[in-house]
């Protein structure tokens, strides 16, 4: 969640910033601000909106060729002009934006009005612009450690000081930030994103690092101020790849992107000689892959019930228990960590904060963890002991389509090479390839069906609240509908189990309620299909995804077909069309499909 650039360097930096917040807008935000530092010092402009919003309101003159921005979505206080981002102390010397939460800022906030300085926002970020004013360092680095000396929680930050007029000074403690490097001049980000088009060559700092960043290079240094090695290194993405094209929107976008994005994932990685697949980053040789007992695959939101599904291939191909649970509530239960179980973090970002936080005390306590992430060089990556890079390429709506169709083909390649290192044989395994090989193209299929979905979509845009049920492979597949559902078109959607409908949820099927339930062909669909008449006898207007041919039994419904691939592999089927219905749900009512309200992509604070 929010967004950080800066720059510094021979060009002006307002339009560059600018640039990179509107880069930014699909983190989530509520407000957004800049500052500048200029012959005259330090120059501050922000308001709560849209980024255009801070556009249309800059003063005719505002120059500087040092600068940092922010897009802040709303912790402390609500959004408005006062409390966005940057932050200044009382003289207008300092100025910083933060992403994160500072823990102590109460007791922080305390102690400074007892000093008699007068704080004028309701954030926690302010007291860090008072408390690196009041630094007696020499260096701004020292300033800014001395303050960081102080505060309990998480951060991103980057700090402008009227003293020091050469450079910025960013920190990190868990939330992300990178430094850009450019033709004597440089760049800081929270994203890539943000500064994509200017350069691709970056540097990550770790947790509890800080940087000097001059036009001419950076200097990084750990907690103590001394300096630690920080190689940059030229990241392979394109830069229009962070471009909607001929798209309405990024979200329309990336779901057309996921036949070719799954051939990414997929490519190298199958040997079908011997019925396996090829994982070469998981760092786990065939006796300690035997050694396994347990599956934990931790994620958040659409990565965990993405991870439901992975958890039921990996005990269907290598008879491993296995099971999903919400990163966010993990660490929080004091967990057993067991040596002999893997355990998955599962994250888009690879910044998630709750996953990141999980895979630490799943590391302090011994254990071995695995990452399953998209982008390379992210913080879940870095802290794991191996992993599987997803290959679906930049992917920017709030709502994940192509990342989460090769989350679960990341899944089934990890099931896969652990069943046939176990009791899966040759025979199954070069079943399984075969499909997964058909899979690109089958997801087209559906793909091609836009616009009869697009039809169901507008009758289900009409609901309040609507029912998507599945039993076994197919409840995370409900789970994440529902999930699609809520967060775009912003209509009241649960998942349930189809088995569970009989022990409350039935109760609230009426007229009023529709129910999308999947109903593959496999060992469930006459109980499935029971289900469906169930409902219908109570009136209530039915959406069923399934395969071609299966008898629905005379049911009165609007059916969506999809391909027939192999039992363990459809699941990924069965969402692309729920996909499609929420995308074209959130258009006939107006949203904004890539920035949902309340919404971020990449969730940075607990």
């Amino acid at each position: 969640m929010c967004g950080i650039v800066g720059y510094v360097g021979a060009q002006q930096a307002a339009p560059l910033l600018l640039e990179g917040l509107t880069r930014l807008e699909h983190r989530g935000y509520d407000s957004a601000g800049l500052a500048l530092l200029g012959g005259t010092g330090i120059k501050v402009a922000k308001r709560a909106g849209r980024v255009r919003d801070l556009t249309e309101g800059l003063p005719k003159r505002f120059a500087g060729k040092a600068g940092i921005g922010h897009t802040r979505w709303a912790t402390h206080g609500p959004a408005n002009d006062v409390n966005a981002h940057p932050h200044a102390d009382a003289k207008g010397r300092v100025a910083v934006v933060h992403n994160g939460i500072i823990d102590n800022a109460g007791a922080l906030r305390q102690r400074l009005a007892d000093e008699g300085v007068d704080l004028v926002s309701d954030t926690d970020t302010e007291v860090l612009a008072h408390l690196v004013a009041a630094s007696e360092a020499d260096t701004l680095e020292g300033k800014v450690g001395a303050a960081l000396a102080q505060i309990e929680g998480t951060y991103g930050l980057a700090v402008l000081h009227a003293d020091f007029p050469d450079r910025l000074v960013v920190a990190r403690n868990g939330s992300p930030l990178l430094i850009g490097v450019g033709e004597r001049e440089m760049y800081v980000a929270s994203d890539l994103a943000a500064i994509v088009r200017h350069t691709t060559t970056v540097a990550h700092l770790d947790d509890g690092e800080i940087a000097t960043v001059t036009a001419t290079g950076f200097t990084t240094y750990g907690g103590d101020l001394r300096p630690v090695s920080r190689i940059a290194e030229t990241v392979d993405v394109d830069p229009a790849s962070y471009d909607a094209g001929e798209h309405d929107s990024f979200m329309h976008k990336e779901m057309v992107e996921q036949p070719a994005a799954a051939e990414r994932v997929l490519r190298g990685r199958l040997d079908d000689r011997f019925g396996t697949a090829h994982l070469g980053g998981l760092n786990m040789d065939a006796r300690e892959t035997r050694a396994i007992r347990r599956v934990k695959i931790l994620g958040c939101g659409s990565a965990y019930y993405v991870g439901q599904m992975g958890a039921s291939l990996v005990e269907e191909l290598a008879r491993i228990p296995a099971d999903a649970e919400a990163a966010s509530e993990f660490r929080y239960r004091d967990p057993v960590i067991e040596p002999d179980t893997l355990y998955v973090a599962v994250s888009q970002s690879g910044e998630t904060i709750d996953t990141l936080l999980a895979v630490q005390e799943i590391r302090r306590k011994g254990g071995r963890v695995i990452g399953l992430v998209n982008v390379v060089g992210s913080a879940i990556a870095r802290e794991c002991d191996g992993g599987i890079y997803l290959h679906a390429g930049p992917e920017v709506a709030v709502a994940s389509t192509k990342a989460l169709t090769n989350m679960f083909l990341g899944f089934t390649l990890l099931a896969l090479q652990l069943g046939r290192v176990r009791d899966l044989s040759i025979a199954d395994g070069k079943r399984l390839i075969a499909g997964l090989e058909r899979l690109p193209a089958q997801i087209q299929e559906v793909l091609d069906r836009e616009d009869e979905i697009a039809e169901v979509a507008e009758r289900l845009a009409a609901a309040d609240s609507l029912f998507f049920v599945g039993r076994v492979r197919g409840y995370p597949v409900a789970r994440e509908g529902a999930q699609k559902f809520k967060e775009i078109s912003y209509r009241h959607a649960e998942a349930y189990q189809t088995s569970e409908l009989k022990h409350g949820p039935l109760a609230l099927v009426s007229e009023e309620v529709p129910t999308v339930a999947i109903v593959p062909d496999d060992e469930l669909t006459e109980r499935n299909v029971g289900a469906l008449h169930e409902i219908a006898a109570r009136r209530g207007p039915l959406v069923v995804v399934t395969h071609e041919g299966v008898d629905l039994g005379g049911v009165e419904c609007v059916r969506i077909d999809v391909p027939r691939n192999e039992r363990e592999l459809d699941p990924i089927l069965l969402v692309v069309p729920l996909q499609l219905l929420s995308y074209h749900a959130a258009l006939r009512l107006g949203h904004d499909i890539d920035k949902p309200r309340n919404l971020a992509k990449s969730v940075t604070v607990e």
